[in-house]
């Protein structure tokens, strides 16, 4: 029986969101692997996605207020987790995320949702870390609307690259801040789903290891 982290590679797989061959990354690397999270569509994939952000949330005891989910990839992530978290799990949590601008009328302010106040626990739902810019860019805004506690960051994938440094952007978001990041998967937990035949893509296997060794951390 697969666990939910072999589970969540093969949806990875069957929704194309992660793929195989030969791309050229925003960085500029080759990489021999690619993760395209826009390719989640419909309401069955939010629904599946918000299950398996619970779960990591769930394995690593995070216990916070609210999720803050960064415009724009974020929000929908935010709100799946949420609901996922309550429907299946019976964990009530707020979510919030930020506007790409102040809003100066209404209620206004820089967030739509869970009002972030002084003490809370947040924990930050994002798609994909590469360099650590998308944690680089809403904490400011955090620390701007309330003097929080941000106990962890969910992500996805962790491609395990080094990030401005030789050290991975995970760790480096622990050093700088004292964020704990959880993925759902880590680049060696895909190279080990395609090494015990839970998907497919062994011919890769060689320039996937190659591409590790070059820029893992």
């Amino acid at each position: 029986m697969l666990n939910y982290k072999q589970r969540f590679i093969k949806f990875m797989v069957e929704n194309e969101v992660l793929l195989f061959g030969d791309f050229t990354l925003k960085s500029g690397r080759k990489a021999p692997y690619f993760i395209n999270a826009g390719k989640y569509r419909t309401g069955t994939q939010i629904a599946q996605l918000g299950e398996y952000y619970a779960e990591c949330f769930l394995e690593h005891g995070v216990s916070v207020k609210t999720l803050v989910g960064p415009a724009y990839k974020g929000i929908p992530l935010a709100v799946a987790t949420a609901i996922a978290l309550a429907k299946n799990h019976g964990v009530d949590v707020g979510f919030c995320f930020d506007r790409k601008e102040v809003k100066d009328h209404g209620e206004g302010g820089l967030f739509v949702g869970q009002k972030l106040e002084d003490g809370d626990k947040v924990c930050i739902i994002e798609d994909v870390m590469t360099s650590g810019k998308a944690l680089r860019e809403i904490l400011p805004k955090i620390e701007a609307e309330a003097k929080v506690d941000v106990e962890a960051m969910i992500i996805s994938v962790d491609r395990q690259e080094k990030g401005t440094g030789e050290k991975s952007a995970a760790r480096e978001a622990f050093d700088e801040y004292g964020i704990k990041v959880y993925s759902i998967v880590t680049m060696e937990d895909i190279i080990a789903a395609i090494e015990e035949g839970v998907i497919e893509g062994k011919e890769y296997l060689a320039a996937m290891k190659a591409y590790r060794a070059q820029y893992g951390a």
